[in-house]
C-alpha cells in the first residue's frame, strides 16, 4: 500500500527543514564540537513553532546545565545500552534479521538517490542521519522513511520518555512533525511495546553492524547556520 505524505499542517518548509536538523545535531554523541553549537541551536529553534520549539530548548537547557562528561555517560547508557532506545530505525521492525539488511539498503538506495554517499562507518538507518537526509537531502524520501517507521519512533519516545531521558523531548520534537499514529500504526506500537523488536540474530557486516552510535554523517554544514 502506498504511504501518503501529506505537510504537517503548521510548518512551512523551512521550518521543517530546520527541526530536523536542530533534532539531528541533537541526538548525535554530546561532544564539545555539540555542545560548541549551543548558541547556534538556541537561534534557530527559537524561530519554530512552540510544538518542535519547546522540547527542544528543554535539552538545550539541560546540555547547559549538565556537566559534558556526564552527559556522555548518559548517552551511551541510554542509547548502548537500553534495546528499547535504539536510534536505528529498522531495528524495531526486524531485529538484527535478514529482512533488516534489505530495509537498510533501501535507506542507503535513498541517499544515493539523492547524491549523497554514507560515512562507512555509520548504518544508513540512524535516527540523526535519517534527519540529517530529510533536513538536507531529498525532504520528501526523508519524511517518508520516517513515517515509514513510525511505529519503531513512537516506541523510542515512549521509552525515552519512561525513562526519563534527557533526550525524549528531541523525539518528541520529531513527532511533531509528522502525521498524527492512525490504525496500522497503533497496533503495531501496541505490538512492539508488548513484545519488542524480533530476536533471530544473523551477521549485518556488509551493512555496518557494528558501527558506533554517532551523530549526523552526510553533510558537513548543517542548515541551522542560514538562521543564525
Amino acid at each position: 500500500m502506498r504511504i501518503r505524505t501529506p505537510k504537517k499542517a503548521g510548518f512551512t518548509d523551512a521550518e521543517l527543514a530546520t527541526a530536523w536538523q536542530a533534532a539531528s545535531l541533537l541526538l548525535g554523541y554530546p561532544d564539545e564540537e555539540l555542545l560548541a553549537r549551543r548558541p547556534l541551536l538556541r537561534r534557530a529553534v527559537a524561530g519554530l513553532p512552540d510544538a518542535v520549539a519547546a522540547p527542544l530548548g528543554r535539552v538545550l537547557d539541560r546540555l547547559d546545565a549538565t556537566p559534558q562528561r556526564d552527559l556522555a555517560a548518559d548517552y551511551v547508557a541510554t542509547f548502548d545500552y537500553r534495546k528499547r532506545c535504539c536510534l536505528y530505525l529498522t531495528y524495531y521492525a526486524y531485529g538484527d534479521t535478514r529482512k533488516r539488511g534489505m530495509a537498510l539498503l533501501r535507506f542507503k538506495q535513498a541517499y544515493q538517490a539523492a547524491g549523497l554517499d554514507l560515512d562507512d562507518g555509520e548504518l544508513p538507518d540512524h535516527l540523526a542521519v535519517v534527519l540529517e537526509f530529510a533536513a538536507t537531502g531529498d525532504p520528501e524520501q526523508g519524511r517518508r522513511l520516517l513515517i515509514e517507521h513510525r511505529a519503531g519512533l513512537e516506541l523510542l519516545r515512549i521509552s525515552l520518555t519512561e525513562a526519563g531521558s534527557a533526550w525524549a523531548p528531541v523525539v518528541d520534537a520529531v513527532s511533531a512533525t509528522l502525521p498524527p499514529l492512525t490504525g496500522r500504526n497503533e497496533e503495531a506500537v501496541a505490538r512492539l511495546v508488548a513484545e519488542g523488536p524480533p530476536e533471530e540474530t544473523v551477521g549485518l557486516a556488509p551493512y555496518g553492524a557494528d558501527a558506533a552510535v554517532m551523530g549526523p554523517v552526510l553533510l558537513p554544514d548543517p542548515v541551522v547556520g542560514a538562521r543564525s
